[in-house]
């Protein structure tokens, strides 16, 4: 019966779209009605021909076909039984229940998923041979319904795939702290255009802060000589602020048309640089400072001139000797107040050093965020003549450049599309340990 049946069903490899195949060489559809599909093409031209936008299926959800991941489930899945089995056991004391509980506890939402996967499997190989039968029979009505149920079920395993993903991602425990940010001037090009950028950028992510609820708190603000910004360091507070700031940090290019002088004349493009970092600040600092290790200096604040000049040493330079890192702070004319934001930032730098360093060993890929400040360390460009912003780590690009500079949803959707991309990448690392641990 088999060999006579005019249409072969099954399940698109890359889409999970329930698809059939007439002997007549049509090539294979979907149930639904859907773009036809050649099973023979290859993932990027399916992908071509479902959908054009980037990341078509899913964002995560599409490694789930990936040969490492199904290795890496495979040895999750009998860890979760191996634990299970375990926990049957009498004789085991209360020290080694605790922490096989503590495991199995944390398999457990993998687990449920997981075989939520196997059971809607399970049910849409059932609906296609009920789908089939009541094709054969001609039963218009019956098979209607059948597809969509079809559809539904298919709809269901891609929902489910992504979440039990999801569920593999690494989390980092400082996701939910706040942050210290701070802008500064690019050294190696520009020269004004770099303090103008870094001016810009410095309301931009004032815009985000707002659009974002967060609190905005100016710890110091140092005005470059000729108009523009050289350095500025802010406290951002509120809800999962690290995590959608951390890839913010490295440097970012500007390229642009000056709005005066000889080269805006000549329409000549000038290229500058300025540099983000990105400092989290847990809860509570698990920083010990020696006072012996400490150097603090005074000096005058520096101001544009008239009555903003400070007539006292209220600005205050702590500089942590064996590491020779430093943090100053002249925001306020009070120098108690501004030796303790000092002191707070300080502590933020020296606790971003120490992880850092941490963070190397297990990461040797990891870039600092500071480097040189050269155009060849680029994270992101601005391209004011070309109306357009391009992340050169995951080649996002967004237009309407002085709507991004607002800081509102253009910069969100970004700052999305380059997490979403670092959490794959993570995840991707840690399967790929796993499995070079096994061998």
């Amino acid at each position: 019966m088999c060999c006579q049946m005019s249409r072969w069903f099954g399940l698109c490899s890359f889409c999970s779209r329930a698809v059939y195949n007439s002997r007549k060489g049509a090539g294979w559809r979907t149930l639904t009605g859907h773009t036809s599909l050649n099973l023979n093409m290859t993932e990027g031209q399916h992908w071509v021909t479902v959908a054009s936008r980037r990341m078509c299926h899913s964002d995560l959800g599409d490694l789930y076909r990936d040969e490492s991941m199904q290795r890496y489930l495979q040895q999750l899945m009998e860890e979760y039984r191996d634990l299970s089995k375990k926990l049957q056991l009498a004789y085991l004391s209360e020290s080694d229940r605790k922490v096989l509980i503590k495991k199995h506890t944390e398999l457990l939402p993998l687990a449920k998923v997981f075989q939520s996967i196997e059971q809607a499997l399970k049910d849409h190989e059932e609906v296609l041979s009920f789908l089939h039968a009541a094709s054969k029979e001609e039963d218009q009505q019956m098979t209607e319904l059948l597809k969509e149920e079809e559809a539904q079920i298919a709809h269901n395993i891609l929902a489910l795939r992504k979440d039990l993903i999801k569920t593999l991602v690494p989390t980092d425990p400082l996701d939910s702290s706040n942050v210290l940010l701070e802008v500064v001037s690019g050294r190696t090009t520009g020269g004004d255009i770099c303090q103008q950028f870094t001016s810009e950028m410095f309301d931009m992510y004032q815009g985000f802060a707002i659009y974002k609820n967060w609190d905005f708190e100016v710890l110091n603000y140092t005005s470059a000589d000729y108009g523009g910004l050289h350095h500025a360091a802010v406290r951002v507070a509120g809800e999962n602020v690290y995590r959608h700031l951390k890839h913010e940090g490295g440097t970012h290019r500007v390229q642009r048309i000056p709005e005066v002088g000889l080269s805006s004349r000549m329409q000549r493009i000038h290229t500058g640089t300025m540099t983000v970092i990105i400092l989290p600040q847990p809860t509570e600092f698990d920083v010990i400072i020696d006072p012996k290790d400490l150097r603090i200096d005074t000096f005058r604040s520096r101001g544009a001139g008239g009555q903003s000049v400070n007539t006292t040493d209220s600005a205050v330079r702590i500089v942590h000797l064996p590491t020779g890192i430093k943090a100053e702070c002249q925001q306020t004319r009070s120098q108690l107040q501004n030796r303790d934001t000092a002191m707070h930032m300080l502590k933020a730098r020296l606790y971003q050093s120490r992880m850092g360093r941490e963070t190397e060993q297990r990461h040797t890929a990891r870039k600092q965020q500071v480097g040189t400040r050269s155009q060849s360390e680029r994270i992101r460009t601005y391209n004011f003549s070309q109306d357009r912003v391009t992340d050169h780590r995951t080649s996002y690009v967004t237009r309407d450049i002085k709507e991004f500079m607002r800081g509102g949803e253009a910069l969100d959707d970004l700052i999305s599309d380059v997490l979403k991309h670092a959490e794959r990448e993570a995840l991707l690392e840690m399967v790929m340990n796993s499995n070079s641990n096994l061998k």
